[in-house]
């Protein structure tokens, strides 16, 4: 019996038919009240673009410390104090 046969494919649409019915009963078990469904997902939201921008300010601060250090050098050190310049200002806005 091959991959394509339809007996293959039928028994896969079941399994794939009996997983979708499984998580949907789980879900439904554990959120009763979609109002709590929506608050729960609202504040991960908020918790999810905080910690972004968290995040980012922390990965910016660390660029521009690392910049730093290249500024000292003779003939690349223009261009690194030019990028930290340009990262702070982009900072600042």
């Amino acid at each position: 019996m091959s991959d394509k046969s339809p007996v293959h494919q039928v028994s896969r649409d079941q399994r794939i038919g009996a997983r979708r019915a499984l998580l949907e009963e789980l879900f439904n078990d554990f959120y009763d009240d979609r109002r709590n469904i929506y608050k729960m997902n609202f504040f991960r939201g908020v918790f999810f673009g905080l910690g972004s921008v968290l995040g980012a300010t922390v990965v910016v601060a660390l660029v521009v410390w690392i910049l730093s250090f290249f500024v000292q050098i003779p003939g690349i050190g223009g261009a690194f104090q030019q990028a930290q310049q340009q990262i702070e200002t982009h900072q600042q806005k």
